[in-house]
């Protein structure tokens, strides 16, 4: 498994143009996607202008399609005013 995790901060007032594009995202992403395994989207009250991604890929390949593919490329596109900053941390499985 390839384990990516997301920390969207977003310009004040955003959340509410942001989520629906992000929710349906990862609804795509998980139907679309037979390398996406888990896409989980995450928001706490305490922090209003903060997204955290979890996402779940079989392995770096199946990530790069999903980066390649056409409704990531158009989330990104719509959400790119949106968004203050981004980090992405990327996880490779361990094996024994």
């Amino acid at each position: 498994m390839y384990a990516v995790i997301v920390t969207f901060n977003l310009k004040s007032n955003a959340m509410a143009a942001f989520l629906p594009l992000m929710l349906a995202n990862a609804a795509t992403s998980r139907r679309l996607e037979a390398g996406c395994h888990q896409f989980d989207v995450c928001t706490d009250p305490a922090r209003p202008d903060t997204v955290l991604l979890y996402e779940l890929y079989a392995d770096r390949a199946a990530f790069d399609l999903h980066l390649g593919s056409e409704h990531f490329r158009k989330f990104d596109q719509a959400v790119g005013p949106m968004i203050a900053s981004k980090e992405v941390s990327t996880f490779p499985e361990v094996r024994q």
